[in-house]
């Protein structure tokens, strides 16, 4: 085996313009897929962030039915008393949960005394949505953040364009309850919040306290509860150590309770499949490059050798060596430029990171971006190189072992 690793390095480098640009094409191509993997990679796990810390959660569980009406915001989809407390006791013993938080959505009416207008609205704990939703404050468009106290509300911040509205106005927001009464409660504008893409993303928020005082709730009653895990690439398995109550029936033994990762429930879910499956493509591109790269070379070796061949050949060398001797120089190149290809991405990589690269999404600009180069990118794309390299290698290896020693040393 020495032998014919020997041989073939020998082979590669007296062929040394026809090999270099061979590893150039190969190395270009392992560039292009890291680097494009590990930017594609910070701007998913960037943007889950954005959305998952300031908006959704990473998991939410409703009454049954109640996503299938959200639009209607119904009150009487709400969550009672026993099932937050069934709810309650499962999240506390659940290992992966870091944290939860209580809504109460609902729309109503909201007024400057000037105009009115519709408007939806989130009731929020604040001190609990701040530690479930770590970026959320972000959100508001003021310089200090703000923990919302009762009497005071924000509001988005098309509603504050539209109604020309201004931090520290007052306002009236009158809303109908479960029982079909209306109510009003005056309330003090403290923010704008910031829109963002999803569900609930151009809701209004005030005190949950509030919300309670004016729906004239008695009882513990939610819409939604939102939860924060402690790993987020443990979403799956989190979801799993939910099912418990996905179990719990009602006396019409029909499921109390539905749960939804933010995966189902926010439109973004789809610009993060596009992206993988862009991912997928650069893959395929790549696959394209190192097996035309590595048959070019191999045929073309071939041809140039065919008297080498027929003379290693006539001296009783098997086929089987001499299909060795050619799986073997394309592995050499597959590897080496598996291996230089990743230490300049990790080097480009690295160099981007300490730069920095500012971008904008949707209305939020000014955001910097720092990739990163993950070890399980770095060892898949040289394997699929590796892999590639010997089957391109493949064909011209047994089209050379096949060769007539006699035939092949009387061409000229």
């Amino acid at each position: 085996m020495k032998n014919i690793i020997k041989i073939a390095f020998r082979n590669l480098k007296r062929s040394s313009r026809r090999t270099l640009l061979t590893a150039a094409l190969i190395t270009i191509g392992v560039i292009f897929v890291l680097v494009y993997s590990a930017l594609s990679s910070s701007f998913k796990a960037y943007m889950v962030g954005e959305i998952t810390d300031s908006m959704m959660g990473h998991i939410q569980i409703h009454k049954k039915g109640y996503i299938a009406s959200v639009d209607n915001l119904p009150l009487d989809k709400n969550l009672n008393d026993k099932q937050l407390s069934k709810i309650q006791e499962v999240l506390d013993a659940n290992p992966y949960v870091e944290s939860y938080t209580y809504r109460i959505k609902l729309g109503g009416m909201f007024s400057n005394y000037i105009s009115s207008t519709n408007i939806r609205l989130n009731a929020i704990d604040p001190q609990k949505e701040r530690i479930t939703l770590p970026l959320f404050e972000k959100r508001i468009m003021q310089k200090e953040p703000h923990l919302l106290k009762q009497g005071e509300m924000l509001i988005p911040e098309l509603l504050a364009k539209g109604m020309g509205v201004k931090k520290g106005d007052t306002s009236v927001l009158v809303v109908n309850n479960k029982q079909g009464s209306v109510n009003g409660l005056n309330l003090k504008v403290v923010g704008i919040v910031e829109p963002i893409s999803g569900p609930g993303g151009r809701d209004g928020y005030f005190h949950i306290e509030d919300a309670k005082k004016i729906l004239r709730i008695k009882d513990a009653e939610m819409s939604e509860i939102v939860i924060r895990i402690k790993d987020v690439s443990k979403l799956q398995e989190a979801m799993k150590s939910l099912q418990s109550l996905s179990m719990i029936r009602n006396q019409k033994n029909k499921p109390v309770f539905e749960i939804h990762a933010w995966t189902k429930l926010s439109p973004f879910y789809n610009i993060i499949k596009m992206l993988d499956l862009m991912d997928i493509s650069i893959k395929i591109i790549l696959i394209s490059i190192v097996l035309i790269s590595i048959l070019n070379v191999m045929i073309m070796s071939v041809y140039e050798r065919i008297k080498e061949i027929g003379t290693i050949a006539a001296m009783g060398t098997p086929p089987s060596t001499i299909v060795k001797l050619f799986l073997t120089e394309g592995f050499m190149l597959g590897i080496f430029g598996a291996i230089v290809g990743s230490v300049i991405s990790f080097i480009i990589i690295k160099v981007i990171d300490t730069i920095g690269i500012s971008f904008a999404f949707g209305r939020q600009s000014d955001l910097v971006l720092h990739p990163s180069l993950q070890i399980n990118d770095i060892i898949s794309v040289s394997v699929i190189v590796i892999i590639i390299a010997l089957i391109a290698s493949i064909s011209p290896a047994f089209k050379a072992a096949k060769l007539n020693p006699v035939d092949a040393l009387r061409q000229n």
